[in-house]
Protein backbone atom coordinates (compact mmCIF):
# COMPACT_ATOMS: atom_id res chain seq x y z
CA UNK A 1 0.00 0.00 0.00
CA UNK A 2 1.45 3.28 -0.92
CA UNK A 3 1.68 6.43 1.52
CA UNK A 4 -0.95 8.40 -0.61
CA UNK A 5 -2.97 5.15 0.94
CA UNK A 6 -1.95 5.15 4.39
CA UNK A 7 -2.62 8.85 5.11
CA UNK A 8 -5.97 8.57 3.10
CA UNK A 9 -7.09 5.49 6.05
CA UNK A 10 -5.33 7.55 8.59
CA UNK A 11 -7.40 10.71 8.08
CA UNK A 12 -10.61 10.97 10.14
CA UNK A 13 -13.63 11.45 7.72
CA UNK A 14 -15.90 13.05 10.36
CA UNK A 15 -13.22 15.59 11.90
CA UNK A 16 -15.07 16.30 15.22
CA UNK A 17 -17.21 12.93 15.26
CA UNK A 18 -18.07 11.19 18.34
CA UNK A 19 -15.98 8.38 19.76
CA UNK A 20 -17.82 5.57 20.87
CA UNK A 21 -19.58 5.78 24.23
CA UNK A 22 -18.59 9.20 24.62
CA UNK A 23 -20.65 12.66 24.02
CA UNK A 24 -20.22 14.60 20.45
CA UNK A 25 -18.21 17.16 20.69
CA UNK A 26 -19.44 20.10 18.24
CA UNK A 27 -16.77 21.67 15.90
CA UNK A 28 -15.59 24.52 17.64
CA UNK A 29 -14.24 23.04 20.87
CA UNK A 30 -16.78 24.12 23.41
CA UNK A 31 -19.35 22.13 25.25
CA UNK A 32 -22.09 23.19 27.70
CA UNK A 33 -22.88 19.73 28.81
CA UNK A 34 -20.08 19.60 31.66
CA UNK A 35 -21.40 23.41 33.02
CA UNK A 36 -25.21 22.20 33.75
CA UNK A 37 -25.30 22.97 37.39
CA UNK A 38 -27.11 20.12 39.62
CA UNK A 39 -30.53 21.79 40.34
CA UNK A 40 -33.19 20.61 42.90
CA UNK A 41 -36.81 21.60 43.13
CA UNK A 42 -37.15 24.28 46.04
CA UNK A 43 -40.83 25.26 45.22
CA UNK A 44 -43.21 22.56 44.31
CA UNK A 45 -45.59 23.75 40.77
CA UNK A 46 -48.80 21.19 40.94
CA UNK A 47 -49.77 20.30 44.72
CA UNK A 48 -52.20 18.93 46.63
CA UNK A 49 -53.21 19.87 49.98
CA UNK A 50 -54.22 17.89 53.29
CA UNK A 51 -54.56 13.66 53.03
CA UNK A 52 -56.97 12.29 55.97
CA UNK A 53 -56.53 8.79 57.92
CA UNK A 54 -58.89 7.05 60.28
CA UNK A 55 -58.61 3.93 61.77
CA UNK A 56 -61.92 2.24 62.56
CA UNK A 57 -63.24 -0.95 64.01
CA UNK A 58 -61.84 -3.61 61.04
CA UNK A 59 -60.35 -1.57 58.65
CA UNK A 60 -58.64 1.73 57.90
CA UNK A 61 -59.67 4.60 55.59
CA UNK A 62 -57.92 7.71 53.78
CA UNK A 63 -59.24 10.35 51.95
CA UNK A 64 -57.37 13.28 49.77
CA UNK A 65 -59.59 15.56 47.46
CA UNK A 66 -58.76 15.82 43.70
CA UNK A 67 -57.26 19.31 43.16
CA UNK A 68 -53.97 19.99 41.89
CA UNK A 69 -53.23 23.66 42.47
CA UNK A 70 -50.65 25.63 40.30
CA UNK A 71 -49.51 28.10 42.79
CA UNK A 72 -52.44 29.70 44.30
CA UNK A 73 -54.61 28.96 41.42
CA UNK A 74 -56.99 25.85 40.99
CA UNK A 75 -55.93 24.39 37.64
CA UNK A 76 -56.39 20.92 37.93
CA UNK A 77 -59.57 19.08 39.31
CA UNK A 78 -59.55 15.55 39.03
CA UNK A 79 -56.23 14.57 39.74
CA UNK A 80 -56.54 11.27 41.90
CA UNK A 81 -53.91 11.06 45.02
CA UNK A 82 -55.10 8.08 46.62
CA UNK A 83 -52.94 4.86 45.53
CA UNK A 84 -53.63 1.09 45.84
CA UNK A 85 -50.36 -0.37 46.41
CA UNK A 86 -51.01 -4.18 46.54
CA UNK A 87 -53.86 -6.27 48.20
CA UNK A 88 -53.38 -4.74 51.90
CA UNK A 89 -51.80 -1.89 51.50
CA UNK A 90 -53.02 1.88 49.83
CA UNK A 91 -51.51 5.08 50.63
CA UNK A 92 -52.59 8.67 49.73
CA UNK A 93 -50.20 11.58 49.21
CA UNK A 94 -50.32 15.67 49.88
CA UNK A 95 -47.72 17.93 47.97
CA UNK A 96 -46.02 18.22 44.82
CA UNK A 97 -47.70 15.93 42.44
CA UNK A 98 -44.81 15.43 40.24
CA UNK A 99 -42.80 13.47 43.18
CA UNK A 100 -46.27 11.41 43.98
CA UNK A 101 -45.99 10.11 40.11
CA UNK A 102 -42.20 9.68 40.54
CA UNK A 103 -42.77 7.81 44.13
CA UNK A 104 -45.81 5.62 42.46
CA UNK A 105 -43.97 4.96 39.79
CA UNK A 106 -40.88 3.34 41.66
CA UNK A 107 -43.66 1.61 44.21
CA UNK A 108 -45.05 -0.17 41.48
CA UNK A 109 -41.68 -1.24 39.77
CA UNK A 110 -41.23 -2.87 43.89
CA UNK A 111 -44.07 -4.46 43.91
CA UNK A 112 -43.59 -6.23 40.38
CA UNK A 113 -40.10 -7.42 41.32
CA UNK A 114 -41.55 -8.60 44.42
CA UNK A 115 -44.28 -10.83 42.57
CA UNK A 116 -41.80 -12.01 39.71
CA UNK A 117 -40.03 -13.86 43.21
CA UNK A 118 -43.35 -15.47 43.71
CA UNK A 119 -42.00 -17.12 47.00
CA UNK A 120 -45.43 -16.99 49.00
CA UNK A 121 -44.69 -14.00 50.94
CA UNK A 122 -45.54 -10.17 49.84
CA UNK A 123 -44.91 -6.99 51.52
CA UNK A 124 -46.80 -5.76 54.60
CA UNK A 125 -47.88 -2.61 55.31
CA UNK A 126 -45.58 -1.88 58.02
CA UNK A 127 -43.21 -2.94 55.62
CA UNK A 128 -43.56 -0.62 52.82
CA UNK A 129 -44.07 2.09 55.48
CA UNK A 130 -40.37 1.69 57.14
CA UNK A 131 -39.53 1.83 53.29
CA UNK A 132 -40.83 4.68 52.90
CA UNK A 133 -39.26 6.31 56.09
CA UNK A 134 -35.70 5.27 54.80
CA UNK A 135 -36.51 6.61 51.39
CA UNK A 136 -37.67 10.39 52.43
CA UNK A 137 -35.02 10.55 54.85
CA UNK A 138 -32.25 9.57 52.15
CA UNK A 139 -33.44 12.38 49.93
CA UNK A 140 -33.94 14.70 52.71
CA UNK A 141 -29.91 13.46 53.36
CA UNK A 142 -29.07 14.30 49.64
CA UNK A 143 -30.96 18.07 49.90
CA UNK A 144 -32.80 16.66 47.21
CA UNK A 145 -36.26 15.89 49.06
CA UNK A 146 -39.61 14.03 47.53
CA UNK A 147 -42.00 17.42 48.60
CA UNK A 148 -44.82 14.57 49.75
CA UNK A 149 -46.36 13.85 53.41
CA UNK A 150 -47.87 10.37 52.91
CA UNK A 151 -50.50 8.63 54.87
CA UNK A 152 -50.18 4.68 54.93
CA UNK A 153 -52.65 2.76 55.61
CA UNK A 154 -53.39 -1.18 55.12
CA UNK A 155 -54.49 -4.41 57.20
CA UNK A 156 -52.69 -7.58 57.90
CA UNK A 157 -53.47 -10.39 59.95
CA UNK A 158 -56.48 -9.02 61.44
CA UNK A 159 -55.00 -6.01 62.41
CA UNK A 160 -55.80 -2.56 60.75
CA UNK A 161 -52.14 0.09 60.42
CA UNK A 162 -51.84 3.55 60.43
CA UNK A 163 -48.76 5.66 59.24
CA UNK A 164 -47.82 9.26 58.20
CA UNK A 165 -44.28 10.14 57.39
CA UNK A 166 -43.34 13.54 55.98
CA UNK A 167 -40.19 15.29 53.57
CA UNK A 168 -37.77 14.47 55.73
CA UNK A 169 -38.58 11.37 57.25
CA UNK A 170 -40.47 12.18 60.13
CA UNK A 171 -42.63 9.06 60.72
CA UNK A 172 -44.92 7.84 63.41
CA UNK A 173 -48.13 5.20 63.45
CA UNK A 174 -51.30 6.49 65.07
CA UNK A 175 -55.30 5.89 64.55
CA UNK A 176 -55.73 9.31 63.31
CA UNK A 177 -53.18 10.96 61.03
CA UNK A 178 -53.57 14.77 59.00
CA UNK A 179 -51.16 16.71 57.03
CA UNK A 180 -50.83 19.94 55.95
CA UNK A 181 -54.27 22.25 57.08
CA UNK A 182 -55.71 19.33 57.97
CA UNK A 183 -53.26 18.80 60.74
CA UNK A 184 -54.91 22.01 62.75
CA UNK A 185 -58.73 21.48 61.24
CA UNK A 186 -59.56 17.93 60.93
CA UNK A 187 -57.02 16.00 63.11
CA UNK A 188 -58.24 17.47 65.96
CA UNK A 189 -62.36 16.71 64.91
CA UNK A 190 -61.15 13.27 64.77
CA UNK A 191 -59.43 13.01 67.61
CA UNK A 192 -62.27 14.05 69.40
CA UNK A 193 -64.71 11.37 67.44
CA UNK A 194 -62.57 8.53 68.35
CA UNK A 195 -62.49 9.46 72.08
CA UNK A 196 -66.24 9.60 72.21
CA UNK A 197 -67.16 6.63 70.01
CA UNK A 198 -63.44 4.14 70.08
CA UNK A 199 -65.04 1.16 68.73
CA UNK A 200 -65.92 2.80 65.45
CA UNK A 201 -67.97 1.58 62.23
CA UNK A 202 -67.06 1.77 58.74
CA UNK A 203 -70.35 3.81 57.87
CA UNK A 204 -68.88 6.11 60.91
CA UNK A 205 -65.80 6.66 59.89
CA UNK A 206 -67.07 7.65 56.52
CA UNK A 207 -69.09 10.56 57.67
CA UNK A 208 -66.19 11.15 60.05
CA UNK A 209 -64.11 11.98 56.87
CA UNK A 210 -67.28 14.06 55.23
CA UNK A 211 -67.45 16.20 57.82
CA UNK A 212 -63.54 17.06 57.63
CA UNK A 213 -63.47 17.10 53.81
CA UNK A 214 -66.82 19.68 54.03
CA UNK A 215 -64.82 21.80 56.96
CA UNK A 216 -61.60 21.85 54.95
CA UNK A 217 -63.05 23.23 51.81
CA UNK A 218 -64.82 25.64 53.96
CA UNK A 219 -61.93 26.85 55.56
CA UNK A 220 -58.80 26.00 53.44
CA UNK A 221 -58.58 27.74 50.06
CA UNK A 222 -56.42 25.23 48.41
CA UNK A 223 -59.21 22.38 48.76
CA UNK A 224 -62.00 21.09 46.59
CA UNK A 225 -65.40 20.21 47.49
CA UNK A 226 -64.29 16.63 45.46
CA UNK A 227 -62.77 14.03 47.24
CA UNK A 228 -61.24 9.87 46.92
CA UNK A 229 -61.85 7.67 49.59
CA UNK A 230 -60.33 4.43 49.68
CA UNK A 231 -61.18 1.41 52.81
CA UNK A 232 -58.75 -1.35 53.26
CA UNK A 233 -59.91 -3.99 55.56
CA UNK A 234 -60.10 -7.68 55.25
CA UNK A 235 -61.36 -8.06 52.11
CA UNK A 236 -58.52 -5.64 50.49
CA UNK A 237 -58.53 -2.32 49.14
CA UNK A 238 -61.54 -0.90 47.65
CA UNK A 239 -61.04 2.99 45.99
CA UNK A 240 -64.79 4.36 46.03
CA UNK A 241 -65.96 6.73 43.53
CA UNK A 242 -65.16 10.26 43.73
CA UNK A 243 -67.74 12.21 46.14
CA UNK A 244 -68.62 15.52 47.24
CA UNK A 245 -69.95 17.01 50.65
CA UNK A 246 -73.35 18.55 50.84
CA UNK A 247 -72.21 22.38 51.73
CA UNK A 248 -74.15 25.30 53.07
CA UNK A 249 -73.67 28.79 53.08
CA UNK A 250 -75.93 30.50 54.59
CA UNK A 251 -74.12 32.17 56.74
CA UNK A 252 -71.88 33.83 54.49
CA UNK A 253 -73.51 37.09 54.93
CA UNK A 254 -72.37 37.32 58.27
CA UNK A 255 -69.10 37.22 57.60
CA UNK A 256 -67.43 40.34 57.52
CA UNK A 257 -63.63 41.85 57.29
CA UNK A 258 -62.95 40.95 53.66
CA UNK A 259 -64.68 43.25 51.82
Amino acid sequence: MSSTQNALFSTKIWQHGPSPGLFYDPPGGSSTYQHIPVKRTLQPSVTGTSVLGVKYEGGVILASDMLGSYGSMARYRNVSRVKKVNSNTAMAVGGDYADFQFLSDVLEQKIIDDECLDDGHSYTPKSLFSWLTRVMYNRRSQFNPLWNAVAVGGFHKGEPFLGYVDKIGSAYESPTVANGFGAYIALPMMRDALEKNPVMSEDDAKALIDRCMRVLFYRDARSFNKYEVVIINKDGVRIEPPASSTTSWDLAHMVEGYE
